[in-house]
């Protein structure tokens, strides 16, 4: 493709050069160029892609789009913008057909529900006889194949490269998460959403974002973005679910689990083998438990409304859907107990997770919970963490997560700090995990609950760079095989 159609959507402070080069593909990692391709500079929160446009050059790079210009600018087109991370996406977007318009793409944003709601949708649209997409923490799907996934929301180049091999087998809908990062990073720039959903927001990524304020704009800005053509359906239960909306083109809807809405929804019963509900005056039993599960179902069935699809069809598929691996993911013990295992990594995460429990259990049971945070992350978050896990458990067991490039012991005495006395007694410290996880077994009683937080459906545990493998669920299973 001609340089000049790609820069159609944008507008360059100048050109050095001709923009008439064929262009063979675009990168924004120097170490991927190859001959004819569009190095895009980006300046990252780690490394500036300028330091690399040499390299880019050498590996056969034919045009270079930058906000600082280099001291030698011969050889090759240079396509001086202001923002290199405003630019890139609109870019990709015309570079490989524009995929988001050929497809039915609905965002997911907020803090906790976003890998569920998008998967349940990819799942319900594929069991209702379409071809579908899934971009997601988890692994991205292409219909049947995956593609694993390196973050919540890929690059902008990745992503559309994603989306036209979407189109190309023949996907009608796609499902996303968008991430408070990938909205501000201007990663989804470009793309044409057929609709938007609001989950939730608690306190998360402030080692990123800095306020809460700055990270809710972030995922309002998503909403600001819509065109008057897509929904906008938002959680009329969370105190900014309509703060995300006021400003939107998009038709707005509402769901809720307590108020008037356009979408409604009742807890009628619960168990660990799953709930019966009332959506919308019909009942319906659901593979899932937890009042907050009640609220992800609720959202997927509004958006399916929205996108045409008949009540009774939503309602029947919905009833044969299961839980997103990693989410309250129950493994029963020889010895009569239960542990779950779950995603949950912020408070409000936590808090929802164990409330669940106590609705299945109904005080017939004790919870111990195994939990810990991240390192290199917000470590505001940490003794709140502690906090709400020894607020609805009988015993917790704090250990390590993710350490990353902090001492473990360092995370846990952060966790630690937030308890007194009196919470203490509650609480025991284990730094290995596997250890921790084997003590809370070792602890349960017949008919209890143990929880087993933070990592989900994740199969490693990153240390000093390294991810060494790591399955909650496969040492819950080794555990109880022997």
């Amino acid at each position: 493709m001609k340089l000049s159609l790609l820069l159609k959507n944008i507008k360059p402070l100048q050109v050095v050069g001709s923009d008439d080069v064929d262009i063979t593909g675009i990168n924004i990692d120097s170490r991927k160029i190859a001959d004819g391709h569009l190095f895009v500079a980006m300046k990252g929160t780690q490394v500036d892609g300028h330091r690399f446009i040499g390299k880019a050059i050498e590996q056969g790079a034919r045009a270079v789009l930058c906000e600082d210009l280099p001291e030698e600018t011969t050889g090759v087109t240079f396509v001086q913008v202001e923002s290199t991370e405003d630019a890139v996406g609109k870019v990709a977007t015309l570079f490989y057909g524009d995929p988001s318009t050929k497809v039915k793409l609905v965002g997911v944003t907020g803090t906790n529900g976003k890998t569920t709601i998008a998967t349940l949708l990819y799942n319900m649209f594929r069991k209702l006889g379409y071809k579908c997409g899934l971009l997601s923490t988890v692994c991205n799907y292409i219909e049947d194949e995956t593609v694993p996934a390196s973050h919540t929301t890929p690059d902008p180049i990745e992503l559309n490269q994603l989306l036209a091999r979407m189109v190309d087998a023949g996907c009608q809908y796609v499902f996303m998460e968008c991430s408070s990062h990938a909205i501000h990073q201007k990663r989804i720039g470009g793309l044409q959403f057929a609709g938007g959903i609001f989950t939730n927001l608690t306190r998360d990524h402030m080692d990123y974002h800095k306020t809460v304020e700055n990270y809710r704009n972030a995922k309002k800005a998503f909403f600001d973005g819509l065109p008057k053509t897509a929904f906008a359906i938002t959680n009329a239960d969370d105190k900014n679910g309509m703060v995300m909306v006021q400003n939107t083109k998009a038709t707005v809807k509402t769901y809720s689990t307590r108020t008037m809405a356009d979408f409604r929804a009742k807890l009628l019963e619960c168990h660990f083998e799953g709930m019966y509900l009332e959506i919308d005056g019909h009942e319906v039993g659901v593979q899932f438990i937890g009042k907050f599960n009640v609220s992800n179902l609720l959202a997927v069935y509004g958006a399916a409304i929205m996108l045409g699809q008949k009540a009774d069809d939503v309602l029947l598929v919905l009833s044969t859907l299961k839980s997103v691996s990693g989410r309250l993911e129950p493994i029963r013990s020889p010895e009569g107990f239960t542990a779950v295992v779950d995603y949950a990594h912020t408070p409000d995460a936590l808090e929802n997770v164990l409330k669940a429990i106590h609705e299945v259990l109904n005080g017939k049971g004790q919870v111990i919970t195994v939990c810990g945070a991240g390192g290199n992350r917000d470590k505001g978050k940490r003794p709140l963490m502690a906090q709400e896990a020894v607020k609805q458990s009988d015993r917790v067991i704090i250990t390590s997560d993710n350490p990353r490039f902090e001492d473990p012991q360092d995370i846990i005495n952060d966790m630690l700090a937030g308890l007194d006395k009196q919470q203490m007694r509650k609480v025991v410290a284990i730094v290995d995990r596997r250890e921790a996880i084997r003590t809370a077994c070792m602890m349960a009683q017949k008919g209890d609950v143990v929880l087993i937080a933070g990592k989900g459906h994740e199969d490693y545990q990153e240390i000093q760079g390294v991810k060494h493998h790591f399955d909650d669920r496969e040492v819950v299973r080794e555990i109880f095989s022997s």
